[in-house]
């Protein structure tokens, strides 16, 4: 049994294909929850979301690390997995998590990149990632743990403090403090896709120039526009931090 944790902000022109992929998977639909936390969409996200998923609510952390936390805290498996309103798991994701974890020291397994979008321009994107991804698993150096494409064991996640609220990096940091608690594993057959939009929008070498300078500030930084800086809880939105 697994739970599966999807941040989203006015997604939805995207969520809908998100959530088919996730519920059409190799392994049947009562094996695993569905957790959309919503940071305060102004459009269809969340009605969209309550076709497919098992909880929706609105989240009351900030940032999109702090959405993941709210989802992991309410989830009721021992397993915890994450991707993006605007990723596209493969069919057999969910089971490859699962697989991930029939070793009893592992407490974090992670995947690659596909990209949604077969250009070459995105085909080059993705062959970086991968490499990146590829390089730390094998050099065990670090862990390029993106958060469209990662899973915990719960109880370790939780002992560990879950992610730290930042604005870029949340993702690798959280992967070393995880090592502390257990074994990391490298899952290749553990895919999803991944929308570039973002890097064609502001520039692909920009936002990784961007995301760096914002990770070498300590996760923190109001010079840049590398995240959307209005996702999180709105307090002007009834219920706000409850199911919707």
């Amino acid at each position: 049994m697994i739970s599966i944790v999807i941040p989203a902000y006015n997604e939805e022109k995207r969520i809908e294909r998100s959530l088919i992929a996730l519920t059409n998977q190799t392994i049947p639909r009562d094996r695993y929850e569905l957790i959309v936390v919503d940071g305060g969409s102004k459009d269809k996200t969340r009605d969209i979301a309550e076709k497919y998923a098992d909880q929706v609510f609105i989240q009351e952390s900030s940032r999109v690390a702090g959405a993941r936390n709210d989802g992991f805290l309410r989830a009721q498996y021992d397993l915890v997995a994450t991707t993006d309103a605007d990723s596209i798991v493969a069919p057999n994701w969910v089971e490859e998590a699962i697989g991930a974890f029939s070793n009893p020291d592992v407490v974090l397994s992670f995947g690659p990149v596909i990209p949604i979008e077969k250009t070459e321009t995105d085909r080059r994107y993705a062959l970086l990632f991968n490499g990146l991804i590829r390089l730390g698993a094998h050099s065990r150096l670090y862990y390029y743990t993106l958060g469209c494409n990662t899973a915990f064991r719960k109880a370790a996640l939780l002992r560990a403090g879950m992610y730290r609220i930042m604005d870029a990096g949340d993702d690798l940091e959280i992967a070393v403090r995880m090592r502390k608690e257990g074994a990391v594993k490298f899952a290749p057959d553990m895919k999803v896709g991944f929308d570039f939009r973002r890097y064609h929008e502001f520039g692909f070498w920009k936002t990784i120039y961007e995301w760096y300078y914002i990770v070498l500030q300590g996760g923190i930084s109001d010079k840049y526009s590398y995240t959307r800086r209005d996702y999180g809880i709105d307090p002007a939105i009834p219920g706000d931090g409850k199911k919707t």
